[in-house]
């Protein structure tokens, strides 16, 4: 979760030549140079320019490097020309700097000539963001080094540009760690201390133990962990950064730290997948992490339910009939329907508790999402067509894909039972949307209330823009920016 170093420095080219590590410049598509550029240029005796010449740079688009390997004149090992527009926008300028990441391959140190551009924070970003990888558990592997030093003309203004997005590319990356982690290392107990250490970062933290939740009645939660020799617990993190009695921004996230399907046993294949079936809960720790690092002044309340799904003696089984903390019955037809068990009793303590100003709640909660909107976009669903507006517009402005979904009475009779309020599943008919129907019966009428179903962008098999295949940290960029653009006081 931690960053590799970046340092912001005033523009001196004088410095270029005796600098060992890497280096990597800005140049446009018609082969302009700033002078940072035209020094590099100058000292390998026109490399550059012989660069631009070539059919391969006009093949280049926005953000895509070519390196010129162990450059006479200069002591670096490498130069790493980017294509960048100098106007370019944030989804370019983040390209490019994760092709600068994806050149320091994470050793040694990387000068970037940031001069040109007109956003360099974006470039910032990107590096920061790409730069990850998730190998705590390999033997012999290199001690990460090296750092980032980032060239340019008003340094103090990029770095100040800077900082509220490096605390979402350190949220971002808490998230993929979290939700790479095998599931014997983060167990319920362990996630949960891993959240306490928030405290020291000025997050109110504040448990829920099973005795708590018994007490408050959070039945459905807890019928879900029951198989499991793991306790299960509820994980409240406040942040009390706008005013003083303005409702908070309810955050309620998934956490399923693995995912056996209970009694419902999922196939053997592809199981040891389900370590990332706590995803929503990651995004909602990442996303928490990244307002107190960076200050956000607004009031959000993050809410994680964490459990774990197993079969044994004690393990809730398909015919059961479990009473929410609502007082709604639930029919279980299928224990791997287990994470809007887990949801419905946490949105309903959040209701009750916090009394927001409108809710989010994340998981990755069906296959059926996947099939539906493959691994681009997350499931939108949402009773407030302003509320999902603003969210989709945050989304897209941060470049994470989202798409609203449909909700509808008529899908409720799926989920109709005969000897309870309703059933966990509805069957393979339009099953995300089930899932979503479920849970708005757990949202009250005042209360503007989006449901992100992530199982598709939540951790992918190759890599995306700006992360390496496995977790991605989908969703705590646009968590961000919907709480920036809408819950902040001046």
């Amino acid at each position: 979760m931690t960053l590799t170093p970046v340092s912001f420095t005033d523009t001196d080219i004088d410095a270029i030549a005796d600098f060992t590590g890497k280096v990597a410049i800005c140049v446009d598509g018609e082969g302009r140079m700033d002078p940072g550029a035209r020094r590099v240029n100058k000292l390998t005796k026109g490399a550059v320019a012989r660069l631009l010449d070539t059919p391969r740079w006009g093949k280049l688009s926005d953000g895509d490097a070519v390196t010129l390997a162990y450059p006479v004149g200069m002591a670096a090992d490498a130069v790493h020309v980017i294509r960048i527009e100098r106007a370019a926008k944030s989804k370019a300028a983040r390209r490019a700097g994760a092709a600068v990441a994806k050149a320091r391959a994470g050793k040694g140190d990387m000068l970037v000539l940031a001069g040109p551009l007109r956003r360099p924070e974006e470039l910032c970003f990107g590096l920061a963001m790409r730069d990850y990888t998730f190998d705590n558990h390999k033997t012999g592997k290199e001690s990460a080094d090296g750092s980032y030093t980032v060239m340019h003309a008003k340094s103090s203004e990029l770095e100040a540009a800077a900082a509220p997005l490096m605390a979402v590319a350190e949220g971002a990356h808490m998230t993929r760690d979290l939700t790479n982690e095998p599931a014997n290392v983060l167990t319920t107990t362990n996630y949960m201390e891993r959240l306490r250490e928030m405290e020291s970062l000025g997050l109110k933290i504040e448990v829920l133990d099973e005795a708590a939740m018994e007490k408050l009645g959070m039945r459905t939660l807890l019928s879900v962990g029951q198989g499991s020799d793991s306790p299960s617990y509820t994980v409240v993190m406040r942040w009390d950064g706008g005013e003083k009695d303005a409702a908070p921004l309810a955050l309620v996230g998934k956490g399923v730290v693995f995912d056996t399907g209970g009694i419902s046993l999922k196939p053997a294949g592809g199981m040891e997948d389900m370590t990332m079936d706590m995803g929503g809960s990651a995004v909602v720790a990442g996303t928490m992490r990244a307002l107190a690092l960076r200050g956000a002044k607004a009031n959000v309340v993050g809410l994680v339910g964490l459990v774990e799904n197993m079969p044994s003696g004690n393990a809730t089984r398909p015919g059961d009939v479990i009473t929410s903390m609502k007082g709604d019955t639930v029919e279980i037809i299928n224990t791997d329907a287990e994470g809007r068990l887990v949801l419905c009793d946490v949105m309903w303590y959040a209701q009750e508790t916090f009394k927001p100003a409108a809710m989010v709640d994340l998981a990755t909660l069906t296959g059926a999402i996947i099939i539906g909107l493959g691994h681009e976009n997350a499931g939108v669903f949402s009773n407030n067509d302003d509320f999902c507006g603003t969210f989709l517009k945050a989304a897209e402005a941060e470049h994470e894909g989202a798409w609203r979904m449909p909700l509808g009475t008529a899908y409720d009779k799926q989920i109709k039972s005969r000897i309870a309020d309703m059933k966990n599943v509805g069957g393979r008919p339009a099953g995300s949307i089930t899932a979503a129907q479920f849970l708005q019966r757990f949202v009250k009428d005042d209360c503007p209330w989006i449901h992100l179903d992530i199982a598709g962008v939540a951790s992918v098999k190759s890599e995306t823009a700006l992360a390496p295949a496995g977790a991605t940290g989908w969703g705590v960029a646009a968590l961000n920016r919907l709480v920036a653009d809408n819950y902040e006081t001046e």
